[in-house]
């Protein structure tokens, strides 16, 4: 695969110019996920995050801009830089899956919101799942393990949601999850990536043992807005 990795350096500017470019709120110079789908945002002119921030804010109370530290006014509070490796996987996983992996529809979102905001609260939101596929594992008609597909580029695709109820720990359902999913990614001729919080470190070992490589370290900085009456410029809206 002939990819341009410096994409991965302002992942959310890429994918939302690219595969995701129907779910872009665009400022000049910054995209945002719409905040029904995703907090995120990404920019490539810092002289302009400022204004953006503050337009931005009044869609959605949290919010993360990954990459480099833009700008931003009184009207925000950068609550905490969550610091991420960024790992690539650069050849299929080969092992065997033994659990029935399926994937989720609109019918399971629900199920799915649930058990992802119960392990990690604030990522997903209601129409995260839109974003691309997510494969889960049942036990007992209950949804116990998942992994999915969030930030998608044309050469690129991010795994993200790898999440395993606390009463099934240990059993490789996320080991099986993430091999499934990213077999998939690569079978559309893209490369499977993630990112990971560099203190989880029980998580890393298990990426790395699954053959992923940490190409960098990327912040995802965390604001807050500050309730506000300004107006500020009308954002262009795709969804």
């Amino acid at each position: 695969m002939q990819n341009d990795p410096h994409k991965l350096d302002n992942p959310v500017w890429h994918s939302l110019n690219e595969t995701h470019q129907n779910f872009a709120i665009s400022y000049e110079g910054s995209k945002y996920y719409h905040p029904d789908y995703c907090p995120f945002g990404g920019f490539i002119d810092i002289d302009k995050t400022l204004e953006s921030n503050d337009a931005y804010s009044r869609l959605t109370k949290e919010f993360y801009v990954v990459g480099e530290k833009p700008n931003f006014s009184n009207k925000l509070v950068l609550k905490k830089d969550l610091v991420c490796k960024q790992m690539i996987l650069d050849k299929p996983i080969y092992i065997e899956i033994k659990e029935e992996i399926i994937e989720l529809q609109s019918h399971q979102s629900e199920e799915l919101f649930k058990l992802v905001n119960l392990i990690q609260p604030g990522y997903f939101k209601n129409k995260t799942a839109l974003l691309g596929s997510y494969y889960g594992i049942y036990k007992n008609n209950e949804l116990v393990a998942v992994t999915g597909e969030r930030m998608k580029m044309n050469d690129y695709s991010e795994v993200s949601a790898v999440v395993t109820h606390p009463d099934h720990l240990g059993k490789t359902y996320a080991k099986q999850l993430v091999a499934h999913t990213t077999n998939k990614i690569f079978s559309e001729n893209k490369t499977p990536y993630l990112h990971v919080a560099k203190t989880n470190s029980a998580a890393i070992n298990l990426y790395e043992r699954l053959g992923f490589w940490t190409r960098r370290e990327i912040s995802f900085w965390n604001f807050e807005g500050i309730k506000n009456s300004s107006n500020g410029k009308n954002p262009s809206v795709n969804y």
